[in-house]
């Protein structure tokens, strides 16, 4: 590998983190400094560099900016109508005391299957903040979880479109990815959830003030109570949480004033839900739909793909942004009573999309930054330096994997190139096809970290900062990419063994 793109890389990631960590510029113009000096470093021309940021940063905010808006307006209706209140209440009825973690890691895992990461967590989001609120604490527990869960199933099962494509390169049926990808599944919700209970009572008290004041509110919190990592909750039972928040018919003054002999205004866990779920199922609808045409059709990756004519309408409302603004509506109609003014409304959905701001530069920051590094070459030249060197068959394309998704930040990108890579020697080492799949995959977990939109997307939502955004974040990814080493060993010796 040529060493000034190496060195252009080491210095970009040093210079984000002493930017973020040491000087008074946020993270947003340090992405934006790090994709500047990375370009210099490694060649590119002054007018190069800026078009990959603009084109990195635009081509990011294309795909899920719109999406994290929408998101954000669901979930401030959610929040001010009472939805929220009311679901988490259900929840935590369902799941009982001491098990919200559990429960969030494996919504996440659920969820994410024909949902990208950055729009489910958008989506699931407010429903970890309203459990807070009811527990009184245990908020950045409960946000990591959701997110390590979405991480799993999102690198593990298709039709998630990574391990789609890299089961379509490397030749195996999507079947065998699935049913293997769910028993890695499995195991490792309990390495995302211990890991969510462990590290976040930690970086709790490290939530910013601002997401503190949205998330509980008034409620006052004794910070010497056991954290909801271990099922405490700070001075509020389960029993009396549930009993209070029962009771929906307190009138929020900004709902405007209830009409002579209309009923009081309460919204229902069922009800409350519908923005949430209904979006989530045109999506999978989507995916469903999409798989069953493709196979008709004989089309192997998802950039391939056009629909067909009877598969299009599902394809179009099951686009995460027609999904999420069917969703807007039904929050905006279903869970605001009939008299709340419009101005109220409109001025809701103006604090959201203000609230969105801050994660959508941020985020398409990361996408410039990214871009920088594919236009440089760096990527490439790091998969073909880790190509060359003597290992186990599965740890080739485990650590193409790893090193492209630390180098450009998409895990599918990554998952992508390690199969590509991968695809032309895999009969000379001897790699079982299946095992090369799930090495693919399980290698782009590692480090989320600056260059990935996803970090952006959770840290910001969690209202975390340097250390303590990569403890809770680049962290878990890091465990679980960690923990799939076990498991590639055995699924290896077991095909091995059968073979």
């Amino acid at each position: 590998m040529d060493p000034i793109l190496l060195v252009a890389l080491l210095v970009g990631i040093a210079l984000i983190v002493v930017i973020v960590l040491r000087t008074r510029l946020d993270a947003f113009a340090g992405l934006l400094i790090a994709s500047v000096v990375i370009g210099l470093i490694a060649g590119q021309s002054l007018p190069a560099i800026v078009e990959s940021i603009k084109t990195g940063f635009g081509d990011t905010l294309a795909s899920i900016g719109i999406v994290i808006g929408l998101g954000v307006a669901i979930g401030k209706i959610l929040e001010v109508s009472g939805a929220a209140r009311s679901i988490a209440v259900a929840f935590l009825r369902l799941f009982g005391k001491g098990r919200e973690p559990w429960a969030m890691t494996s919504i996440g895992a659920l969820i994410s299957i024909p949902v990208f990461c950055d729009s489910g967590y958008v989506i699931m989001n407010p429903l970890a903040r309203a459990i807070a609120r009811v527990k009184s604490y245990g908020y950045a527990t409960l946000g990591i979880a959701l997110a390590g869960g979405m991480v799993i199933t999102h690198h593990f099962v298709p039709p998630t479109p990574g391990p789609l494509g890299v089961a379509g390169i490397l030749g195996v049926g999507v079947g065998s990815v699935i049913i293997t990808g769910l028993v890695f599944t499995v195991f490792m919700i309990p390495v995302v959830t211990l890991y969510a209970k462990w590290v976040g009572p930690q970086v709790e008290d490290l939530v910013s003030e601002e997401i503190q004041e949205t998330v509980y509110g008034d409620v006052r919190r004794d910070r010497s109570a056991v954290a909801v990592a271990t099922g405490g909750a700070a001075g509020v039972s389960r029993t009396d949480a549930a009993t209070d928040l029962e009771d929906l018919s307190a009138e929020n003054p900004e709902l405007g004033e209830r009409p002579e002999g209309a009923p009081p205004h309460r919204v229902g866990a069922f009800v409350g839900l519908l923005p949430l779920v209904v979006p989530i199922v045109l999506i999978v609808l989507n995916t469903v739909v999409s798989a069953i045409d493709m196979g008709a059709q004989g089309t192997a990756l998802p950039d391939d793909y056009e629909p067909s004519a009877w598969a299009g309408t599902f394809v179009f409302i099951g686009d995460p942004v027609i999904a999420l603004l069917i969703g807007l509506v039904l929050a905006v109609y279903l869970l605001l009573p009939r008299w709340t003014p419009r101005r109220t409304s409109h001025r809701w959905l103006g604090d959201a999309a203000a609230d969105a701001g801050l994660i959508l530069l941020i985020t398409g920051a990361g996408g410039g930054l990214g871009q920088v590094l594919r236009d440089t070459g760096i990527g490439d030249a790091l998969a073909e330096a880790i190509g060359g060197l003597p290992l186990p068959s599965f740890l080739l394309p485990f650590l193409i994997a790893s090193i492209v998704r630390i180098a450009q930040g998409s895990g599918t990108v990554s998952m992508i190139t390690a199969a590509s890579v991968t695809a032309p020697v895999m009969a000379t080492i001897g790699l079982d096809p299946l095992v090369a799949v799930m090495a693919c995959v399980a290698g782009a977990m590692v480090c989320s970290y600056f260059n990935d939109s996803y970090f952006w997307v959770v840290t910001r939502f969690l209202g975390l900062e340097g250390t303590a955004a990569l403890k809770a974040h680049s962290g878990l990814t890091t465990v679980m990419w960690a923990a799939s080493i076990p498991m590639l060993f055995v699924l290896s010796l077991v095909l091995g063994a059968s073979g």
